[in-house]
């Protein structure tokens, strides 16, 4: 079966909030292909299946914290006028049974798929910095220096923000004015 979304495109998509991986609404949406309004208004239909651990609201904080990470549109301007919830991973699970269609069944397979991989990677860093820790102390301080090398390279890099839009660079105009003298 051909991968109807490419993992690292699902991976982009969580977000650690609160202590949980979670997915916006919005986003889960689209993966979907419904909108954002349908997909909320189908949980409400169904609210009995998404307990906190599974959905939860986002503070007007967190939202403007989105809102501002990813420039996103303000209420005022044609965006959201409400606060986005978010679906942990048991949450996504269970939107399958609530969108019911082909495409939400493949795509939280794909979701899922997603999340365990990310709970497989987060596992080996820590069973890798474990078993570093415990070769640092069989050895001497000579090999501090390597140690401390394979911890930089453990490290995650600082993810630089990206600049949204584009940069235009121009000569500079020449306006005429009445008496086509040159403004300067």
């Amino acid at each position: 079966m051909t991968e109807i979304i490419p993992g690292e495109m699902i991976e982009r998509k969580i977000y650690l909030l609160r202590g949980h991986k979670v997915m916006l609404d919005s986003d889960l949406a689209e993966l979907y292909e419904v909108p954002t309004r349908r997909l909320n208004e189908q949980v409400r239909r169904n609210i009995m299946r998404f307990p906190s651990d599974f959905m939860f609201q986002l503070t007007s904080e967190e939202a403007e914290n989105l809102r501002s990470q990813f420039a996103s549109s303000s209420s005022g301007h044609g965006g959201r006028r409400y606060r986005p919830y978010v679906f942990t991973e048991q949450g996504v699970a269970m939107l399958s049974s609530v969108l019911n269609s082909e495409r939400a069944i493949l795509v939280n397979i794909a979701i899922m798929r997603a999340f365990v991989k990310l709970r497989e990677m987060l596992s080996t860093h820590k069973d890798l910095a474990r078993k570093l820790a415990d070769m640092e102390k069989k050895y001497d301080s000579q090999f501090k220096v390597v140690f401390d090398a394979i911890r930089q390279l453990m490290t995650p890099p600082e993810t630089r923000k990206r600049k949204i839009g584009f940069e235009v660079r121009e000569k500079m105009a020449r306006y005429k004015s009445a008496g086509n003298k040159r403004h300067r």
